[in-house]
């Protein structure tokens, strides 16, 4: 069977050569969907072997669902641009590529990392992700954060053997900003579903959110690095109830006024 992989990037220069180089031995296509990159990322991709095509970001279910249409294989490979499989993963993939089934998606085990050390306990694990699949069959929803897609009831899932080694957050910063962006489209995801969100929730949230975090999911083992995570997921969960709050006064105040 043919694979396609597809990677979604904008602003990715510092690792999509890697990253398409990576795939060049396990896909029989490359395909970088750049949605508006104002760096190198389109010219280092094609450089590096990738057909690259420019599409608007319309949420991440949407876009990849997009970028999975103008691919010339059916079978996807979705990769993030900072992810890069393991040695075992690379055989793995490989082995299963003469073997797919349609009514099966594959999963494999991700490996995430932050400030450059590998994180192995707390909401980052287990992080398992299905990433292979037939686009016939299988598509990404269109929440707002966290998509996930949407598979037969019917079909099997196989893990492979492996890794995928995500780069995630080589600085604090960086982890900083994604809770800023996970908080702000989570906070528009709870009101378009009609939650109601009060001060009580917030609070109670982030408090389970941490000690889920830090405490069951074993992140203090961590160290410094698992703190910190368990820190700001609390925090996302705090400001996207804030947020929400503050949409929610803004909608009701719209509606008294007409």
């Amino acid at each position: 069977m043919n694979i396609s992989a597809v990677i979604i990037a904008r602003n990715e220069a510092a690792y999509i050569e890697k990253c398409v180089k990576a795939l060049l031995p396990i896909a029989d296509e490359v395909l970088v969907c750049d949605t508006g990159s104002s760096d190198d990322t389109s010219s280092l991709a094609a450089r590096a072997g990738a057909r690259v095509i420019h599409i608007p970001f319309a949420g991440y279910g949407e876009t990849k669902n997009k970028a999975n249409s103008e691919a010339t294989h059916d079978w996807i490979l979705s990769i993030d641009a900072d992810e890069k499989a393991d040695e075992k993963l690379n055989h793995s993939l490989t082995e299963i590529k003469q073997q797919l089934n349609y009514e099966c998606v594959y999963s494999f085990s991700r490996l995430n990392s932050y400030c450059g050390k590998w994180i192995h306990y707390g909401a980052w694990n287990p992080d398992v992700k299905i990433r292979l699949f037939n686009r016939k069959y299988v598509q990404w929803n269109t929440e707002a954060v966290h998509e996930t897609l949407y598979i037969p009831k019917h079909f099997s899932m196989l893990k492979l053997k492996g890794k995928l080694l995500h780069y995630s957050y080589p600085t604090a910063q960086s982890l900083i900003a994604k809770r800023k962006i996970y908080s702000e489209r989570g906070a528009q995801a709870l009101i378009q579903k009609g939650v109601n969100p009060t001060y009580i929730k917030m609070y109670a949230s982030a408090v389970s959110r941490f000690v889920r975090d830090y405490v069951l999911k074993l992140g203090l083992l961590d160290g410094k690095a698992g703190l910190i995570i368990a820190w700001q997921s609390a925090t996302e969960t705090l400001q996207k109830y804030n947020i929400a709050l503050n949409l929610k006064r803004k909608l009701n105040n719209s509606t008294y006024t007409r």
